[in-house]
């Protein structure tokens, strides 16, 4: 991920931060995150880091559920708003999470890896695993059923974000090289002519 891809969508997600923080999350995302709080309660961890928190509604529905918080996110104006929640926010990108070795129990990322190129995306997950506990569980929830790479024509964001998406088999091949395949659904979304939605759940790896 080279500096000018970086800087691209740290632009368009700094410009729409108010507007996504006011937003109602759709219902299926909710149950997404409550999902895999029940998980994380019945193995008993408690210290979760997530990436591509945008304003911190998911940090903060974590932190009250009772779990250690910390958030991150690429865009400045993000991570301020999780501030502003009271959560631990930073601002890193996925290559670069700036935590020691095996810092926590668990990684929550919604929506956000599906920015990753295809071609960065192992160096990321082994990023994610280095950070995590032998063990420990990472939800993955990203668009697919289809493969596609690069700026959505039809997104109104400014500059045009970058987006990836994968068959099913295909990033589950790609995961399973790095992590341990806990869960996979795939979910069919409201919208018509949308991608599915893919939900996943994987455990930890000793680096």
């Amino acid at each position: 991920m080279d500096e000018k891809f970086l800087d691209d969508l740290r632009t368009a997600y700094d410009a729409k931060a108010v507007d996504r923080d006011v937003a109602n999350p759709a219902p299926w995302k909710i149950q997404e995150r409550s999902q895999f709080l029940a998980e994380l309660q019945r193995e008993g961890k408690t210290r979760l880091l997530e990436l591509g928190s945008g304003p911190g509604r998911d940090g903060q529905f974590f932190r009250d559920s009772g779990l250690s918080v910390v958030c991150t996110d690429l865009s400045a104006a993000m991570a301020e708003l999780c501030r502003e929640k009271g959560l631990e926010a930073h601002v890193m990108d996925f290559l670069h999470l700036d935590f020691p070795a095996q810092s926590f129990d668990a990684v929550f990322a919604m929506t956000c890896l599906l920015h990753v190129p295809g071609a960065s995306l192992p160096a990321v997950l082994r990023s994610i695993n280095r950070v995590l506990r032998p063990g420990g569980l990472f939800y993955m929830g990203v668009y697919g059923g289809h493969n596609a790479e690069g700026p959505m024509p039809d997104d109104d964001y400014q500059p045009k974000r970058f987006f990836a998406y994968y068959e099913d088999h295909q990033i589950i091949k790609v995961l399973s090289a790095v992590f341990d395949l806990v869960y996979f659904r795939a979910v069919n979304l409201p919208k018509a002519g949308h991608p599915h939605f893919q939900s996943i759940i994987l455990r930890s790896r000793a680096v």
